[in-house]
């Protein structure tokens, strides 16, 4: 059985395609959304509903409710779809409205679908990450997250990606990066969903993550090229993870969190939600701890999360092999024969990088298991 890296690389080696797919109706509704960002956000604040109600309305709708002036009228008016498809390709963009056929179906369940998806990376591949029969997780958490918080996340990202289930998270500092960078490093999809414009990195210190989230899996935004978010445009980035996930993780998160409302729009959705245990004297754990108590389910390793994705044992039955793959052979020998940890496989030649890959797919695929003292053995 090949790696979820090289079925990638063999399926999604093309070069990326830049196809802009939209209409002139969404086009114009997604260079209003952007034209009236300012007005949304002092809008938002005193309308019970808030966001969603505001961006379920119509465009006149929406340009009554926040007073647009006449010049945005004009402006509206006057939209030239051709300049708009034109920045996105300058922008080194593809994108895909909800009128096409390819649109992510499980967008639709949002009472204010984003009318356009900005990609940054392949579109077919974001396509078919996205497809309606494919499962997909997003593991989101606090930005300032704790150094058992960042490991849970990230064991997360590479446990669901070696199983070829795409992880979905913000790029944000902390456990959202953590879970991206886990995904990258078994080589499996991971998709990110940004507050601003898909073409820019966000936060800047992320740049090399983007990049490699971008090469392996796709960026997104609802936002036209050159947008620069708002506060409410995280909020309104949490319902697309939640929406594009059949599963929400939360990893650590406080009393009051983004990541929160990753999971209470999630619940809406009719999505299930997981959460990961946390000390109980820690406040990055009263949100998660918070959860569990409401009902998310306990999620302590990724085989939690891909039971709640696929459903329990059916993951295994579509990932797992009689035989264990050839590229991972040596390394379970090697196991097998008392290199219980990564400094003994490194002694023995293996790379850091392909041995914390490879655990982690052998972990996943269950041919080795965790032990005390950080040792992995061969699962019985």
């Amino acid at each position: 059985m090949r790696s979820s890296r090289e079925r990638l690389a063999s399926r999604w080696a093309g070069p990326t395609v830049t196809a802009v797919r939209a209409c002139f109706a969404c086009l114009r509704r997604t260079w209003l959304v952007a034209r009236l960002a300012g007005r949304i956000e002092c809008e938002r604040r005193g309308r019970s509903g808030g966001l969603s109600l505001l961006l379920a309305l119509g465009d006149e709708q929406l340009m009554r409710a926040v007073r647009a002036g006449g010049a945005v009228l004009g402006e509206y008016r006057t939209f030239d779809a051709g300049r708009a498809r034109a920045a996105i390709r300058r922008a080194g963009l593809a994108a895909v409205c909800r009128h096409d056929g390819r649109y992510p179906a499980a967008l639709g369940d949002l009472p204010d679908p984003p009318a356009v998806v900005h990609v940054a990376g392949d579109l077919e591949l974001f396509i078919a990450l996205t497809a309606p029969e494919r499962p997909a997780v997003a593991v989101v958490g606090a930005r300032k997250a704790s150094p058992y918080g960042l490991e849970a996340a990230r064991s997360l990202g590479r446990g669901l990606a070696a199983a070829d289930v795409p992880v979905v998270s913000g790029l944000a500092l902390g456990a959202d990066a953590a879970a991206h960078a886990g995904a990258l490093e078994v080589g499996g999809p991971t998709i990110a969903v940004l507050a601003g414009a898909a073409e820019r990195a966000y936060p800047r210190s992320k740049r090399r993550l983007y990049d490699a989230v971008r090469r392996h899996g796709a960026v997104i935004s609802e936002m036209p090229p050159g947008f620069t978010g708002h506060r409410w445009s995280f909020p309104a980035r949490n319902r697309i993870i939640a929406a594009l996930a059949g599963v929400t993780v939360v990893v650590e998160a406080a009393e009051r969190s983004g990541s929160l409302i990753t999971a209470e729009l999630a619940r809406d959705l009719g999505r299930d939600v997981g959460a990961v245990p946390g000390r109980i004297t820690s406040p990055l754990a009263a949100g998660t701890n918070a959860l569990l108590k409401d009902g998310a389910a306990v999620v302590a390793e990724p085989r939690d999360a891909l039971d709640l994705a696929c459903g329990v044992g059916q993951w295994t039955e579509r990932d797992r092999r009689d035989q264990v793959p050839g590229h991972l052979r040596p390394l379970l020998t090697a196991v097998a024969d008392g290199r219980e940890t990564l400094d003994a496989l490194v002694a023995a030649g293996h790379g850091v990088g392909e041995a914390m890959a490879g655990l982690a797919e052998l972990e996943v695929l269950g041919h080795v298991r965790r032990a005390v003292g950080g040792r992995f053995v061969v699962a019985a």
